[in-house]
């Protein structure tokens, strides 16, 4: 970044970060995907999965929490890979998490426009998904202030609502409210199926995770947005573990009303299971008001990706590994070219609501639900060297203002567990597809890599020192 015209702007503050950090994850896999999650695993199994999850979840953010903290820069875990696990990786994490993101946003402004089929179902999904699109964008396009003002607001709408439907549904979980209709109170009912606990067997559980990883997905944004944010030393440590247990606590919850409510077998990914259950509860308007709260969230979902996408896409080409034109920003330091090119690639999801939608969509998450688990091994992979140099080169641990505990046990486990996750992926039929695209894109990448951007990188200061003597 050679003047101020190549520098993003340090003006997110703390209450900034961390709503961006918990508003990002509260999105289409918890409200939609959660659907899937229930009619796989079963009730009980719904909800370990979310905590076999949030507990992976947990290592890979007190891994981010000391590299963030030490090294707070917009390319996040794509700088700390390159750094710490060579140029190459560092490239492939980069464009492979520009890419999940960019599908995302498609993801979620298609999952947008599937909720106004529910008060406006003559008019097609994709032009709610154009509508949308154009509102996340501007947001983005005005400066760095204006997203995270909106996303604060967004994300604090969506937290008082999974609050208010806890208490509404666990109230009529327990009796304390009837059901519309005059159903019958449900207690703990719904636990226990005709084929015990876990319906579909222990092992469904463990290949729902991709979809729960899918959920949690946003977390990790908090680290890019350092790169932005005023005092990161200081206002990182408390967003990190904060978000942590807040999110724990929201996923967790939502997930024992839901299955408490709503029989699994009833369970999928069209309709919200949120919306279904606040329709038998009965309560005058609340489905619509959930379906408002619903639509918020995911638009604050596609808002922090699109963000998060063309940050990761500007500190690439920045790095000398994507075109120059996108290193180019505003006056308000927003790096226009890469979110213009961002959100028309998201454009290409719109395919989940014209063809074959709920195989598609699932095949779409199942592609970002991997990425974001390979992402997640790179950050703790990259702690783990990263701690090593440090004290090789005579750190003191105690110098550093965020600490990873029980190193190495910490990045080390969720490494391994994560590379666990991955490997299910072979034994999922409908979510092979994550691998079956998502290895040949890591391979190109890397060899993309090594043919094309590292003959690049290492000529131009050899043609440097040739201008100069000239």
């Amino acid at each position: 970044m050679q003047d101020h015209h190549n520098e993003l702007q340090r003006s997110m503050k703390s209450r900034h970060l961390f709503m961006i950090a918990l508003g990002g994850v509260i999105g289409t896999g918890l409200f939609l995907g959660s659907g899937f999650t229930i009619s796989q695993a079963g009730p009980l199994g719904a909800i370990a999965a979310y905590i076999i999850g949030g507990f992976l979840m947990y290592l890979v953010m007190l891994c981010l929490g000391e590299l963030a903290v030490a090294m707070p820069v917009a390319g996040s875990f794509q700088a700390y890979a390159t750094k710490f696990l060579g140029p190459s990786t560092g490239f492939m994490i980069g464009w492979l998490y520009w890419f999940s993101w960019a599908n995302t946003v498609g993801l979620e402004l298609t999952s947008a426009g599937i909720l106004m089929q529910r008060w406006l179902p003559s008019v097609p999904i994709w032009i709610w998904c154009l509508l949308f699109g154009i509102v996340i964008f501007l947001i983005n396009a005005l400066s760095v202030r204006s997203f995270a003002e909106m996303e604060f607001w967004f994300s604090s709408i969506k937290v008082a609502a999974i609050v208010l439907f806890i208490v509404i549904g666990g109230a009529a979980v327990f009796g304390l409210i009837d059901f519309k209709g005059g159903q019958e109170t449900p207690f703990l009912s719904n636990f226990m199926t005709d084929r015990g606990l876990f319906p579909n067997g222990v092992l469904a559980v463990m290949f729902t995770l991709v979809m729960v990883n899918f959920s949690f997905q946003g977390t990790e944004l908090v680290g890019i947005a350092a790169g932005e944010s005023e005092n990161p030393e200081k206002t990182l440590p408390k967003s990190i573990r904060n978000v942590i247990w807040r999110t724990l606590f929201f996923f967790v919850l939502a997930m024992f009303v839901l299955v408490a409510i709503l029989p699994y077998k009833t369970a999928g990914v069209i309709e919200s299971p949120f919306v279904v259950v606040l329709d038998q509860i009965g309560i005058p308007f609340a489905a619509d008001i959930m379906n408002f709260v619903i639509l918020t969230a995911i638009l604050s979902v596609a808002n922090s990706g699109l963000y998060a996408a063309s940050r990761m896409m500007w500190s690439l080409s920045s790095n000398k590994m994507g075109p120059s034109f996108l290193t180019r920003l505003t006056k308000k330091g927003v790096p226009m070219n890469a979110l213009l090119i961002t959100l028309g690639i998201s454009g290409c999801s719109l395919l989940t609501s014209v063809m074959a939608a709920e195989t598609v969509y699932l095949w779409c998450i199942s592609i970002s639900g991997m990425v974001t688990v390979v992402a997640w091994m790179s950050i703790c992979a990259s702690q783990f060297f990263f701690r090593r140099r440090f004290l090789a080169e005579g750190g003191n641990v105690n110098d550093l203002e965020f600490r990873t505990p029980l190193y190495p046990l910490v990045p080390i486990l969720g490494f391994c567990l994560y590379g666990c996750v991955l490997i299910s992926l072979i034994f999922i039929p409908d979510q092979r597809i994550g691998l079956y695209c998502g290895v040949p894109i890591i391979i190109f990448c890397y060899a993309y890599y090594h043919l094309s951007i590292k003959k690049r990188i290492n000529h131009e200061p050899i043609e440097q020192e040739q201008a100069e003597v000239q």
